[in-house]
């Protein structure tokens, strides 16, 4: 029998949070591959996704960033290159000159559309064995420990 090289001397608490971030992880490089077949990267993907769930498709670059957890720097070269692609327009506010616009075009729209199904069936697989109760249950507990560290790092 081989000699085993590494135990892990975590603790429960480390193995719960490595657990999380491994399957976040595995969700993101395997979406990431889904993603690229259609010229977006996770972030940009991320983007469209706030777009299309905000009303008429559109929203302040600064609410997406803040929906996101993304510096603004980060979202103003996410938008440069979703607007060079046609995936996104970026406009003034009618209100607000200060205050940049974002909106998804038909070609976004499409692009979510298309990719819907093979995204889905990564979700699907990585969630098989889970009832939807159970699911909701994960959901609920991962929330809580989302907000339990953000708790900590915000009084930091």
């Amino acid at each position: 029998m081989a000699e085993r090289i590494y135990t892990s001397d975590l603790s429960t608490d480390e193995r719960v949070l490595m657990a999380i971030v491994r399957a976040a992880e595995v969700f993101k490089r395997n979406h990431s591959a889904v993603f690229r077949n259609y010229g977006l990267s996770f972030p940009q993907y991320n983007v469209l996704r706030v777009l299309e769930a905000s009303k008429n498709g559109q929203n302040k670059m600064s609410d997406v960033s803040r929906i996101m957890l993304v510096p603004g720097a980060n979202i103003t070269g996410l938008a440069k290159r979703l607007v060079k692609d046609g995936f996104i327009i970026k406009k003034s506010d009618d209100r607000d000159e200060r205050v940049t616009i974002l909106e998804i075009t038909p070609k976004g729209k499409r692009t979510l559309k298309n990719i819907k199904k093979e995204k889905d069936e990564w979700l699907e697989l990585m969630l098989k064995n889970l009832s939807e109760n159970q699911k909701l249950e994960l959901l609920n507990k991962v929330r809580r420990v989302l907000k339990n560290g953000m708790y900590k790092s915000s009084t930091a």
